[in-house]
């Protein structure tokens, strides 16, 4: 693995990453420790206050509770009750008058105490008067919750549970006691002390409690709950059944006296909750933070973009020089290092310049001049020999021929003149490929005349292809590599096939022949000279065709070769209706 050096970092990057470091994370860090710290500081005092608030609601319900057992245990021990409810009255009259002389204000510790709503008296004495608080145990009675809850633990001491309320659901508390204060009684007597309803809904409804609260007997049922989300008044529910979220805080207050023992109040706030405060200051610590990221970066971002500017003005200035494009960079001159640099880049620049202008304009003019001198020395040699001398001898020899009736012979001196002929005088770049082709018959015939019978060819020409234009000598190149360097080192008959031909776009060349190929390094030494500006070496011809076709169609033709043992085969393909670019 590369490893990266801080000298091969940019600038601009450097300067965001000093940003990063120096600005953007600690104040991120700090943030987001403050913010954590606030949360945990929040969430423990939230916690304590919600623990305050319901112990606080435990110590009233269970005041109220002792109210109610203080009240039982009075009437427990009162000898005028105990008589009034044991005794076996001779008429209703003599019961009256017992109640009246005894027990006529049996309600008397109601306005006392605003936990107690009313005292029942039951008994199953036969003589005694149900009414003014005094009851029956009949039947309906003996099957009541209350009555069957408490039968087994109401005679040790009170026991607090739940009676029917009028539509059968089990919502008002009682504290139930027996009055048998002794083995002689002969009726079984119970006081059952009924708590305030108003007083236990504004005990559990307390305000400074952040969530909801549930009042649990010693079987884990729910006796009370301020979740409305959950039907508590008509059946027991079991705490274990109740949903809560593993982010909720579960606080609770054990009840360890007798008569409500095992009982415990439990409390569950939801985190949001104790979190709503520090999230209602999360705005203004985000804006807080925003802030202080606002005027750094933007400050960052100023000096590194024009830190950026100017360096890449130099860079792309210094990208310039090498193609012999020397300009200055305009503007101020500052005085900071990056003015410096662009100060001793200008001048740099001029002082190339001038050494150009000064010592190397001056050998390319006298190069041209060489250059020049040797052309004129060239027009003067070619010049020497009129082409159409050449043609008219060739034109005379092959008249001589024919009428020594040695048509062949004259044949070939047509065909030689013509292609003498094509390649002294190129008056045109273009040809249409009839043109072109009647130039490749010619060749193939004097090599047919060297050859006799040991080459053969055929060309095939589309009717459709033989008015397109194509650039001069483009097809030949190839049909001349074929035959000299194929075709003639070959000991068997040799054979070239040329087919011509259009699809939708282009005019599509094949040169095929079954001679021996081209060897390997051969073969990679032409592909190279295709990148080749010069034209070096033998394969002067194939890298004339491809360097003219590159620059009429740019990358728009199409050049393969595929050379075997047992032959080779050439495919062009040239864009048709292209009018090539001069």
């Amino acid at each position: 693995m590369k490893k990266i050096h801080l000298n091969d970092i940019r600038i601009r990057n450097k300067l965001l990453l000093i940003y990063m470091v120096s600005v953007f994370l600690p104040i991120v860090l700090t943030n987001v420790i403050f913010y954590n710290v606030t949360s945990e500081n929040v969430r423990t005092q939230k916690i304590h206050d919600n623990e305050l608030a319901l112990r606080q609601v435990a110590n009233s319900l269970k005041q109220g509770v002792e109210d109610a057992v203080g009240i039982a245990s009075v009437l427990y021990s009162d000898a005028f009750v105990y008589q009034l409810l044991e005794t076996t009255y001779e008429s209703p009259v003599d019961f009256i008058l017992a109640y009246n002389n005894h027990f006529r204000d049996i309600n008397k510790y109601t306005p006392v105490y605003s936990s107690i709503r009313s005292i029942h008296l039951f008994t199953d004495n036969p003589t005694v008067i149900t009414a003014g608080g005094i009851f029956a145990i009949d039947e309906e009675v003996k099957r009541s919750y209350w009555y069957q809850s408490t039968l087994d633990t109401r005679n040790k001491y009170p026991v607090v549970t739940r009676n029917l309320a009028d539509n059968d659901e089990l919502s008002q508390f009682v504290v139930v006691r027996a009055l048998d204060s002794n083995d002689s009684s002969s009726n079984e007597k119970v006081i059952m002390i009924n708590l305030n309803e108003r007083f236990i809904h504004q005990l559990f409804s307390n305000e400074t409690f952040e969530g909801d609260i549930y009042l649990l007997n010693e079987n884990n049922f729910i006796e009370y709950s301020t979740n409305s989300s959950i039907q508590w008044e008509s059946e027991y529910i079991s705490f274990d059944t109740i949903p809560i979220a593993e982010s909720s805080t579960v606080l609770d207050e054990s009840y360890l006296i007798q008569y409500m023992s095992n009982w415990k109040v439990i409390g569950v706030i939801p985190e949001d909750k104790l979190l709503a405060e520090v999230r209602k200051s999360l705005p203004s610590i985000l804006y807080l933070a925003l802030w202080n990221f606002v005027i750094p970066t933007l400050f960052i971002i100023y000096i590194a973009g024009n830190i950026h500017f100017r360096l890449n003005t130099i860079v792309k200035k210094m990208r310039k020089v090498k193609d012999q494009n020397f300009e200055l960079i305009p503007g101020k001159t500052y005085k900071d290092e990056i003015g410096v640099l662009t100060a001793e880049f200008n001048r740099t620049s001029k002082k190339i310049k001038d050494l150009i202008n000064d010592v190397y304009i001056a050998r390319i003019q006298k190069k041209d001049l060489e250059i020049q001198k040797k052309e004129t020395q060239l027009k003067a040699l070619q010049s020497q020999i009129n082409p159409h001398f050449l043609f008219n001898v060739l034109e005379t020899i092959r008249m001589r021929s024919l009428l020594k009736q040695e048509n062949e012979t004259a044949d070939i001196i047509r065909n030689m003149a013509q292609l003498l002929r094509n390649s002294i005088t190129w008056d045109k770049d273009f040809i249409t490929v009839k043109e072109e082709v009647q130039l490749i018959q010619a060749f193939l015939e004097i090599q047919k005349y060297r050859f006799d019978d040991k080459m053969q060819y055929s060309i095939q020409v589309a009717e459709s292809v033989e008015h397109i234009l194509i650039p001069n000598m483009t097809i030949i190149p190839f049909v001349e590599n074929a035959s000299i360097h194929g075709i003639e080192p070959l000991k068997a008959k040799g054979k070239i096939i040329i087919e011509i031909n259009q699809d939708d776009k282009y005019l599509c060349c094949m040169i095929k022949d079954n001679g021996i190929g081209i060897e390997e390094t051969k073969y990679v030494e032409i592909l190279e000279s295709f990148n080749e500006e010069e034209i070096i070496g033998e394969s002067i011809g194939i890298g004339n065709v491809y360097q003219r076709l590159k620059m009429y169609y740019h990358d728009q033709f199409e050049l393969k070769i595929d050379s075997q043992h047992n032959g080779t085969t050439v495919y062009l393909k040239i864009p048709l209706n292209m009018k090539a670019e001069m």
